[in-house]
């Protein structure tokens, strides 16, 4: 599949079900029953009859009632797609089916999904020849692959002389990509080859494309300046002009587990992966050809395409992915011989480690020009410091980032700053964000 697909009609799903036998609750009433009628034909009283006929009476309603239940008793289930993002607006439709005479007075729906945050248990009555249809709803907090499902049905007379289970084994997958969020401006080392020396000035003004902005400095251009970003927030930014559009991007992922910082949402892990999401949709809207290279349990291998259809790929692995154990440095010197000259890197780390490093140099010396991302370890709670590894690519004349905690729109870590909006496709969309918080360059 290489298109995004958008909100389309619900599929529906949890159709099939297995039904349990009809469960007696108490062995005393039929037990009552045949003492009474053992005492109405030994010794005959009107007392032992009319007791044995208005509890004979009730055991037959309740019998053929619970028949009812279990024959014409029936719940369908079913959700927009089988995707989301982080941040997306996630619901579902539960149809319940009454096909009998009699009413089902209370039904108990057991929803056993294991999305975290979202449980689609209830208890609801549907009377006879009737349908009942209700939603759940939830925002996807966090990525990954969920069940959804399977839903146990459970329901009985209104005597409460029997119990009919129903079990609807079938799931459903539901995958959550990380959210795609908005960037400040990052500027990507251009592409070239060894020996090329720097670009003139006037190649800038000639692209056909702008991918940001950035604060001004003394020495640009006030040709460059974009004044609508400068009059909102009354102080002056230029923009970013991207001097080789041809260029594939390669980002660069590091999972290796022991260098990791923080917990669950709070982590480098999270952050880093929500960097790869949106800097390869930077990319892939400016027009380039972006790759994705990560290694966890499992090798992540998306070689530089263009388009939604890469952004979904894309999206769907970093979904998934996990940490691993394999170094950062090793990961580049494999990578080494698959990536052509005309491309750059964008690598993003929480290691110090000097390995990775030197492992760069081998790509800036054939002109495959590298962009780093430092997580910064102490601000997810480590003593890892990573401002040794920002001098050491400094000294090297390596373009690099010092990424905090505190700079992503992340409404989990932020409660009580964030409003969301639902659209009217499902979406859900921050409408108050925070303020941004700049790069540590």
């Amino acid at each position: 599949m290489r298109s995004i697909t958008h909100h389309a009609s619900l599929i529906i799903m949890f159709t099939k079900f297995t039904r349990s036998p009809i469960t007696l609750n108490s062995r005393l009433l039929l037990f009552t029953l045949a003492l009474l009628l053992a005492l109405q034909i030994i010794a005959p009283y009107r007392g032992w009859l009319v007791l044995l006929i208005g509890l004979g009476g009730m055991w037959l309603i309740s019998t053929l009632w619970a028949i009812s239940l279990a024959r014409g008793l029936t719940l369908t289930r079913g959700m927009r797609l089988g995707w989301a993002q982080v941040g997306d607006w996630m619901q579902e439709r539960f149809t319940l089916d009454q096909k009998s005479f009699f009413p089902a007075l209370w039904v108990e729906v057991i929803d056993h999904s294991n999305m975290p945050d979202y449980n689609a248990s209830r208890v609801i009555g549907v009377g006879g020849f009737e349908s009942r249809q209700w939603y759940t709803e939830a925002i996807c907090g966090h990525r990954g692959v969920f069940t959804l499902g399977p839903v146990t049905l459970r329901t009985g007379d209104p005597f409460g002389i029997y119990t009919i289970t129903q079990t609807y084994p079938t799931t459903a997958t539901l995958i959550v990509m990380p959210p795609i969020v908005p960037l400040p401006s990052i500027e990507v080392a251009p592409s070239g080859r060894a020996g090329e020396g720097k670009l003139r000035a006037n190649t800038f003004e000639r692209t056909v494309s702008t991918y940001g902005v950035r604060d001004y400095a003394p020495g640009d251009s006030l040709r460059w300046i974009h004044w609508r970003t400068s009059a909102r927030r009354d102080s002056f930014f230029v923009r970013l002009f991207d001097s080789t559009p041809a260029g594939d991007w390669w980002i660069f992922l590091d999972l290796e587990e022991k260098m990791q910082a923080g917990q669950g949402e709070n982590s480098t892990e999270e952050h880093g992966i929500i960097l790869a999401a949106s800097l390869a949709d930077v990319g892939l809207r400016s027009g380039r050809a972006v790759g994705l290279v990560a290694r966890g349990k499992n090798l992540t291998w998306l070689p530089p395409q263009q388009g939604d259809g890469q952004r979904w790929e894309i999206l769907r692995a970093l979904a998934v992915t996990n940490l691993g154990s394999r170094p950062l440095g090793d990961l580049l010197n494999s990578s080494r011989s698959s990536i052509r000259n005309v491309a750059s890197i964008i690598v993003i780390t929480a290691s110090s480690e000097p390995g990775w490093i030197e492992a760069l140099l081998s790509f800036a010396q054939r002109g495959i020009v590298p962009t780093v991302l430092l997580l910064d370890p102490t601000s997810f709670g480590s003593e890892r410091d990573i401002h040794p590894a920002s001098n050491t690519l400094a000294d090297l004349n390596i373009t690099r980032y010092v990424v905090t905690r505190e700079w992503l729109d992340r409404p989990e870590a932020h409660p009580g700053k964030i409003e969301w909006r639902i659209s009217a496709t499902g979406r859900a969309h921050i409408a108050k964000p925070r303020e941004s918080v700049p790069w540590t360059k």
